[in-house]
């Protein structure tokens, strides 16, 4: 038997037992007839998706909400829907009236919106009672299903609706546990909840539905016969995946984290004994539609996803790594899995469901179906292109490119309601469908496997210091090559090679196999002759050939900051390498370590992506700081970091999102540096709040190599909201400023000393208790720059010897001895000053002034109306306070730092007094 004559799933014919016919009675309530709740939010899910995908940079937790949308909004509302019309097709149980499946959308629908509402306000009320009313209309559905089930005479596929019930028992767990994770938890409890969490929802919810859904409905849209035997194999494969299931998380939640990969596995054997049904249909019958495509696809990255997280958390070294493991597989899983096979189901369904006849039924498939092989392509390449550690611009591409792929079923589904539409109302006026004529598949591919070329030539293009490239010289240095081959693992953890030393033959070819053990960091190994393994992520592995070995040859990791920490290596010749020119390639570099950072916070031991000699810059190899002339004008199109402090906004609660980017910007007139930024600036935003406030920081990501960020403001546990974040990802950092003063925040990747050399700093300003009116406020930030090349970054070795090239207020030397910063005789001025560092103290003066308050580190040293006064302000790194006072007459009153030798290198400005 066919499919349509064998299921009972659409309405072209008879069902399996009986010979009922589904044309007499239209399942789920007047298929054809548009029905607002039913048809109308998986399209409205789906568009908000695409919004928040577009709009991330601007939201808050847009990774969660992403996720969220899509899988609890858009996927749990199709399953609403159609396992009810499985159901009724398959028992042959009479049409469900509207009205309670109406209540039941509703009610899913409403809980939905107020769980993102309660999630995005941090309001843990209205999440309560979104996750409450998502899980009593789970509850309700599941039991109107068990009710038909109860009521049925008996069917050859009641195990699909028991594979409902299951998931349906599975999804108000999961909400509970959701719940408890929106009102905060620490590690490592949080990473065990997120990863039970994200098994029951992901796996048990959704897989559950999926794999059961499709024993009839894959041999179905492929039009062929379901496979003998198929609904015995489901329903033996149901135990097996409940248990694998609740091994997972039960063991996640119980602290077993070997376990955990366990019951994975576990679940993974049971879809694979589903897996025989959906390969005899494909062997049988190819699909030809856009609808099989998808759903095959989608099937294919369950099973990726499966085997990836089996054995990723089976291999993990701790509860965090493990939920590292799901973080980066979920997106898969969700994009690639869940999404892919709704938008192939609903490519076949739509079209069923608003029937009319076979010509209706038809126009609308063939318009669902438009540009299949392009879509598929751009979807499935970007998410294998997303799969790998390439530089982030070209990750970005392909995020785009997968978005298109994605979204593109949305006009696509307008098109088939509006051209369905008409078909019914005249079916003469249906444009004629038939076969996609023959090499257009092939072509449409085609521009989609150049899209995606063209996506990694842009990225590359955009950054080609990113893919790093190098001339080689050969490390043979005139030996003879020996014909025989030394190969080497080395492991990369820690700031160090393992084994540092590597003896090799002379004559010898050497193969060095890198394998990054590390838990966070990003790794590579660089040597002097140029051949290296390329960056590696934790858990990758890269492959070095050295070529033929006749001298000594020193290697290194070429991430920022990592080879002065003691990251090198080193290959010494033995035996006979005597010859002419054997020191020839000599490079006489040096590997020395400064210390040893091994009992460093784990949450400072952030991965980094940059090559020191990565410039960034055609002028790359001119030393910056030769151009340095502390005297030089800026010119008259210089405008100057606008220092005024900035207002408190409305409200209690402060939400910004802080998106770390590289920018080349002019550091001194003619000088350049590739910095790391928060939001472009160095320093970054500043922040200004009471006591009391609570702020809600979003992190993105979007420079080229690892980040995060600690503010100093508030006082919280460091292992998650300042754990160090790859390119392409983001965080959500919280925080109450309970106490006042000038408070910095900076990345706390290390090596710090050169994230934060580099760029990445700021203040936060949260005004004491009862803070007097001034007339200006006005925030310095003082920091050093130690220049590399022109165009190019921080110089590490500089940092480490503690020999800045300029010290700086607010990024620039000397800019407001250009652009004066202003008032008027009489007027109280407040100056915040932060030393922000990493490692020059502060003395803030204002020449020809005197301060008659100040406050430091939280206490006034010096108050109003006091007979006494003070000159300096004088700040350590990472302490800040603020000054007071008046002038009293018209003049130019420069501010330095009184020690001196950084005064005459940058630190230096004016005030300009008019009456």
């Amino acid at each position: 038997m066919n499919a349509s004559s064998g299921s009972g799933l659409t309405p072209a014919g008879p069902s399996v037992r009986g010979g009922a016919d589904t044309r007499r009675r239209p399942a789920s309530g007047a298929r054809g007839s548009f029905w607002p709740l039913r048809d109308l939010p998986v399209a409205i899910w789906l568009i908000a998706t695409v919004v928040v995908a577009l709009a991330h940079r601007v939201l808050p937790a847009p990774r969660w909400l992403l996720i969220h949308l899509l899988l609890l909004g858009a996927v749990t509302h199709a399953i609403f829907v159609w396992s009810r019309y499985f159901t009724e097709a398959l028992l042959h149980a009479p049409t469900t009236p509207r009205r309670p499946q109406s209540w039941r959308l509703a009610l899913l629908n409403a809980g939905v919106v107020a769980v993102v509402a309660g999630v995005l306000g941090e309001v843990w009320s209205i999440t309560v009672i979104g996750a409450s009313a998502v899980g009593v209309a789970v509850v309700w559905h599941a039991g109107s299903l068990l009710e038909m089930l109860r009521g049925a005479l008996g069917s050859r596929f009641a195990s699909t609706v028991r594979y409902y019930l299951a998931a349906a028992c599975l999804l108000p767990v999961g909400a509970t546990i959701g719940v408890i994770l929106a009102r905060g938890i620490g590690d490592p409890w949080h990473a065990r909840l997120m990863i039970a969490h994200a098994t029951i929802n992901l796996l048990g919810w959704i897989g559950l539905t999926v794999i059961g859904t499709l024993v009839t409905l894959w041999p179905t849209i492929l039009r062929t016969r379901i496979t003998e035997g198929a609904e015995r194999w489901a329903a033996r494969a149901l135990p097996v995946l409940v248990v694998g299931l609740a091994i997972a998380a039960g063991a996640a939640l119980a602290g077993y984290r070997a376990l955990v990969g366990a019951g994975l596995a576990v679940y993974l054997l049971g879809a694979a004994l589903t897996a025989r049904a959906v390969l005899d249909a494909f062997h049988r019958k190819r699909p030809d539609s856009f609808a099989g495509w998808s759903v095959l696809a989608g099937l294919g990255w369950l099973g990726v996803g499966l085997a990836w997280l089996a054995l990723g958390v089976g291999l993990s070294s701790s509860w965090h790594a493990a939920h590292e493991v799901f973080e980066r597989v979920v997106p898969f899983l969700a994009a690639g899995f869940a999404a892919q096979v709704l938008l192939g189901a609903l490519s076949y369904l739509v079209p069923v469901a608003l029937g009319g006849g076979p010509g209706p039924v038809r126009v609308a498939t063939a318009s669902l179906d438009q540009g299949a092989p392009l879509r598929l392509i751009l979807v499935n390449g970007g998410l294998l292109l997303t799969a790998f550690p390439l530089p982030s611009v070209v990750l970005v591409a392909a995020t785009v490119v997968i978005l298109a792929g994605l979204a593109s079923f949305l006009p696509l589904l307008f098109l088939a309601l509006r051209r369905s539409r008409r078909a019914k109302s005249d079916p003469s006026a249906a444009p004629v469908t038939g076969p996609r004529p023959r090499g257009s598949a092939a072509g449409l591919a085609g521009v989609g496997l150049a899209v995606l070329a063209l996506a990694v030539a842009g990225g590359v293009a955009a950054d080609p210091a990113a893919v790093g490239s190098s001339a080689r010289t050969s490390a043979a240095a005139g030996v003879a090559a020996s014909g025989q081959t030394t190969t080497v693992d080395v492991d990369a953890a820690d700031m160090r090679f393992s084994p540092s030393t590597i003896e090799v033959p002379a004559g010898n070819r050497l193969v060095i196999k890198v394998h990054n053990t590390d838990a966070k960091e990003v790794h590579d190994l660089v040597l002097d002759t140029g051949a290296d393994s390329g960056r590696l992520a934790p858990g990758d592995s890269g492959v070095v050939d050295a070529g033929v070995i006749g001298r000594d040859v020193d290697g290194w990791c070429s991430v920022i900051g990592h080879r002065q920490m003691g990251m090198v290596l080193t290959i010494e010749v033995i035996g006979d390498a005597s010859s002419p020119d054997a020191e020839q390639g000599d490079s006489g570099v040096e590997g020395s370590a400064s210390h040893d950072m091994g009992d460093m916070d784990a949450h400072q031991m952030g991965s980094d992506d940059a090559g020191s000699g990565d410039t960034g810059s055609t002028e790359a190899g001119e030393a910056a700081a030769s151009l340095l002339d502390f005297m030089a004008d800026p010119g008259p199109d210089f405008t100057a970091r606008d220092a005024t402090l900035p207002p408190v906004p409305d409200g209690r609660v402060h939400r910004r999102t802080f998106t770390v980017r590289d920018v080349v910007r002019e550091v001194a007139p003619g000088v350049t540096q590739r910095q790391w930024t928060y939001d472009g600036t160095a320093p970054g935003p500043i922040l200004h709040g009471r006591l009391g406030d609570r702020f809600v920081i979003r992190l993105v990501n979007d420079g080229s190599v690892s980040h995060s960020i600690d503010f100093h403001a508030g006082s919280l546990a460091p292992d998650r909201p300042m754990r160090t974040i790859a390119p392409g990802e983001s965080l959500v950092y919280r925080f109450r400023a309970d106490r006042a003063g000038i408070w910095m925040y900076h990345c706390s990747t290390m090596p710090m000393s050169a994230h934060i050399a580099n760029g990445l700093y700021g203040a936060v300003v949260i005004d004491p208790p009862g803070l007097a009116r001034v007339d200006k406020s006005y925030v310095l930030v003082q920091s050093e720059l130690y220049l590399g090349e022109q165009g190019g970054l921080v110089d590490p070795d500089k940092v480490a010897a503690e020999q800045p090239d300029a010290v700086v207020f607010n990024g620039y030397t000397n800019q407001y001895d250009h652009r004066p910063l202003t008032a008027r005789v009489g007027e109280r001025v407040r100056v915040w000053v932060l030393d922000a560092g990493p490692n020059r103290p502060s003395s803030f003066h204002v020449v020809g002034g005197q301060f008659d308050a100040v406050y430091a580190e939280g206490a006034y040293l010096l108050r109003r109306g006091s007979p006494g006064g003070a000159q300096t302000l004088g700040l350590q790194p990472a302490q800040g306070g603020f000054v007071e006072l008046t002038f009293p007459e018209p003049g130019h009153y420069p501010f330095v730092s009184h020690i001196m030798v950084d005064a005459e290198r940058g630190a230096h400005g004016l005030f300009e007094v008019t009456r």
